[in-house]
């Protein structure tokens, strides 16, 4: 068994003393915090409950049991609110041939066409899901190709681990399939069918700039507001400025006097538009009430390949303009290890530490912790995820590191975590235990 560095005490109570945690995950108290934005704390926890979060040194040590972190960082489990758990590890039997989107949509529709029967979806999540525990993930919103037969066959699946991972992991799904389908009728009675039966309430869809979106729009809008359905979207993943299905979104939310939740995921074109068409964008997204999740890993690996030519531009969206806004804004895994996207381990401390690098968090305020905590518990409703909270459970991940120089220059791979005030098992699951399903891909 692997648990990280920290040696806890076998006690139902202890203390963390000499902590710190970044002030905008805090809640409870007020706190001073230094120039990284993080606080000086000592955290009780009783039964697997935080039972106080005090400024460092507020109460003399006792005879009470305790584990001193010497100011290392403490952050709260964390909150994953796009990826696709049905797509991932399938890369070693249907890679990517050139690293295009292109590639990716078809190999992923040739794999899932041979071989997504249920054991093989179901093993291949639960793999997923295990690295995501290990690594400190509290929530989790997975999208689910919903095409033809593939309906009946991955949604069943989700919901037993759904149930089995309750406890561990929060999971939610949310539909995927291009737009252009909402305008059959059949297809829509399915996938609304599968989401009543087995969903969390999550609908949504790939928009394209099909002739007919505005129309195809018009039937998920009111699909979801028939059924009370929140809705989460693909939008926008290419570096064509001519792509601007998030501005259609948005006019459809307003149309419709949506109230529901609108997560818009990916939305790259959006930062290759000229400044007014951009800012007018931005704006309509901000009175619609839409949040937007950026996936820095994958969109860098897809956005700008082109063969022997040097990549121009990041492939992400304009997240930083979006914030400044008041638009909620978060990232995500999104893909891992299938065509969408060759790596990855879904792991929020990578995605935290690569997306302050691709998106130059860094620099522009302290507070971008939330993107992968706070604010995708918000959107997923998830309560009492994301946060550092007196009362809440004892869901924490421990580091070494003091600031977030130390932090980000290292992948934390000796981390603690724990789930109710114990540490987990942090043993990452062997690739080797799906090779059964990759055919002679390791032979």
């Amino acid at each position: 068994m692997t648990s990280g560095f920290a040696c806890l005490p076998s006690t139902a109570s202890f203390r963390l003393s000499n902590a710190r945690a970044p002030l905008c995950l805090l809640d409870g108290a007020s706190f001073a915090a230094d120039r990284d934005g993080l606080a000086k704390v000592d955290i009780g926890i009783e039964h697997g409950r935080i039972a106080s979060i005090l400024p460092a040194g507020t109460e003399p040590l006792e005879a009470g049991a305790s584990f001193d972190l010497d100011g290392g960082i403490v952050l709260p489990r964390l909150v994953d609110c796009h990826v696709h758990l049905d797509k991932g590890h399938i890369w070693p039997r249907r890679r990517n041939p050139d690293g295009s989107f292109m590639g990716a949509l078809s190999n992923v529709l040739i794999d899932r066409e041979a071989n997504w029967s249920a054991v093989d979806v179901r093993t291949r999540m639960e793999f997923g899901l295990r690295c995501a525990l290990s690594h400190g993930t509290a929530a989790m919103r997975t999208h689910l190709d919903s095409l033809g037969k593939q309906i009946g066959i991955s949604w069943p699946v989700f919901a037993e681990l759904r149930a089995e991972w309750a406890g561990r992991i929060a999971l939610q799904a949310s539909p995927l399939f291009g737009i252009q389908l909402a305008l059959e009728p059949e297809h829509m009675r399915a996938v609304t069918a599968a989401v009543k039966t087995h969903g969390d309430g999550i609908f949504g869809c790939v928009s394209y700039m099909i002739p007919q979106l505005d129309a195809a729009l018009d039937i998920v809008f009111r699909t979801a507001i028939e059924n009370g359905f929140d809705l989460d979207f693909h939008v926008d993943e290419t570096n064509d400025p001519e792509a601007r299905s998030l501005e259609n979104i948005a006019d459809a939310a307003i149309r419709h006097g949506f109230t529901g939740k609108i997560l818009c995921g990916h939305c790259c074109s959006l930062a290759v538009q000229q400044p007014d068409d951009e800012a007018r964008i931005i704006a309509k997204v901000k009175e619609a009430g839409i949040s937007v999740v950026s996936l820095p890993m994958c969109n860098m690996y897809l956005q700008d390949r082109a063969v022997g030519r040097t990549p121009r531009w990041r492939g992400v969206t304009a997240l930083h303009e979006l914030k400044a806004a008041g638009v909620p804004v978060m990232i995500a895994s999104d893909n891992t290890r299938d065509p969408f996207y060759a790596y990855g381990d879904l792991d929020l401390i990578e995605v935290l530490r690569e997306g302050t690098r691709i998106l130059q968090f860094d620099h522009s305020g302290t507070d971008w912790a939330n993107a992968v905590a706070r604010t995708p518990a918000a959107i997923m409703g998830a309560t009492g995820a994301g946060v550092l909270s007196p009362g809440g459970a004892a869901d924490l991940i421990l580091t070494r590191a003091r600031d977030w120089t130390e932090f980000f220059a290292r992948p934390q791979t000796d981390r603690t975590v724990l789930v109710q005030g114990r540490a987990i098992d942090t043993t990452l699951p062997d690739h080797r235990e799906l090779d059964h399903l990759m055919g002679s891909a390791h032979s």
